[in-house]
């Protein structure tokens, strides 16, 4: 394994900005180091299982520039975050209601680099209105761009809880270390908890987590906690092909089973 403090440290320079949070404990914010380990697909999954659970449930794509949200469920919004930047439309008034899911959809604009650099002072705003718009739902969930950049950090900051994914793959479990790191950095009492996605047995997720446990506690000496193991699945990339959230194509497979578990676990600690 590198050496998961330097990874991180060369990442710092990203996180120079302080930004101040309005946490909301019902945002639940999805991140990860890199790009590619299923965070978009888990963060689907997660909406649609908490709105099984009768909560009602928005799911906001912070992706900018690179948003797939709608991609992935085969939708066409009517109305996206870039419209809300133009002016035209709240970020209320954005989110858009997923009826086979049962759950609120803000959608992004996928190749808009209008909306990846945004200036600070706007994406402040936008954080803002999102910490409003949660206060209609029971629980938000917010999908976030890969990496550390100052969109990722500035919607992540109103989430109660941040969700972690990462997979057995090593550039990924640094990546991971590095994103924890400089959360906490910002924030010493962030809520960070760890997803392992793409786990061949939960055996094998248990061995991911444990690794980058013990990079938390030796350069750290934080213990970051485990919200869940998904187990690898091929009806997950059945569902992305065809466009369909996994509850509905495949709602008795392994990874539904798992993430489903996640949310029953969110839920019942709030």
């Amino acid at each position: 394994m590198t050496d998961l403090s330097s990874a991180a440290t060369d990442l710092s320079s990203a996180a120079t900005d302080t930004v101040i949070p309005l946490r909301r404990q019902n945002v639940l914010a999805v991140a990860s180091g890199k790009g590619g380990v299923g965070k978009t697909f888990f963060s689907i999954t997660l909406a649609h299982s908490l709105a099984h659970l009768g909560r009602r449930t928005l799911l906001f794509d912070g992706d900018l520039g690179l948003a797939n949200v709608d991609i992935q469920l085969g939708l066409m919004p009517d109305r996206d975050l870039g419209q809300v930047i133009e002016g035209g439309v709240t970020l209320a008034d954005c989110a858009q209601r997923y009826g086979e899911g049962g759950f609120d959809i803000i959608a992004g604009r996928s190749g808009s680099g209008n909306l990846a650099n945004l200036p600070p002072q706007r994406l402040s705003q936008l954080r803002t209105e999102l910490g409003e718009v949660a206060r209609t739902y029971d629980w938000v969930v917010v999908d976030l761009g890969a990496g550390v950049d100052r969109t990722v950090r500035t919607f992540a900051s109103p989430a109660g809880t941040t969700l972690v994914v990462t997979t057995d793959e090593p550039t990924s479990i640094t990546d991971a270390y590095a994103f924890l790191k400089l959360a906490w950095q910002a924030n010493p009492n962030a809520d960070l908890r760890v997803v392992v996605n793409m786990a061949q047995t939960r055996n094998e997720g248990q061995k991911t987590y444990d690794t980058l446990l013990a990079a938390c506690r030796k350069f750290l000496r934080k213990e970051p906690p485990l919200a869940g193991i998904v187990r690898r699945d091929l009806k997950v990339r059945e569902a992305i092909k065809s466009q369909m959230p996994l509850l509905l194509r495949s709602p008795n497979s392994d990874a539904a089973a798992d993430v489903a578990a996640i949310a029953q676990k969110i839920a019942g600690g709030h």
